[in-house]
């Protein structure tokens, strides 16, 4: 279904079909693109209010994401009642934050990242969590597995985000 794309900021010149195009081949390796996604991109101070509201951290952050289904078992594509489930949720990205993690400038590798980052919240729309080394070793492996695929799509080669955490 759609993938709506808001831009809340205006620290970061953003060009949405770079974004949009990766995003729905991720969509589709994951099986999802039946869903409804929203993607909220955001500045640092945006960034960081909702991350102090929802996850009591006053800092900013990278990927923030709010799930429509509850209770998802990692990698478990939700089975909508009704037409109104067809949604995945909101997936909120701190774009000022990424580029500024960015190692380099080019808008491919700046698009990238972006959708690297895009693809773990995701996975967290569709249960994947990385409370515990369990936890992430599955996220990661899922991620990794995306990420292959995406890079190929692009000719390039990704890495999960949460390479490293445990």
């Amino acid at each position: 279904m759609s993938l709506l794309i808001r831009n809340l900021q205006r620290a970061v010149p953003l060009r949405r079909a770079p974004l949009r195009g990766r995003l729905q081949v991720v969509r589709r390796i994951l099986g999802v693109q039946a869903f409804d996604l929203g993607l909220v991109c955001m500045d640092n101070g945006q960034m960081r209010r909702v991350n102090r509201v929802y996850r009591g951290k006053d800092v900013p952050t990278d990927v923030l994401s709010f799930p429509f289904h509850e209770n998802l078992k990692a990698g478990e594509v939700p089975q909508p009642h009704s037409r109104d489930d067809y949604n995945l949720g909101d997936i909120f990205l701190g774009v000022e934050y990424i580029l500024q993690q960015c190692n380099r400038s080019e808008d491919f590798y700046y698009y990238n990242t972006l959708a690297v980052t895009a693809t773990h919240g995701l996975c967290h729309l569709l249960g994947f969590t990385h409370g515990t080394e369990a936890e992430w070793q599955q996220m990661y492996q899922k991620e990794e597995q995306v990420l292959e695929d995406l890079g190929r799509h692009l000719g390039t080669q990704l890495q999960p985000l949460s390479r490293g955490l445990f």
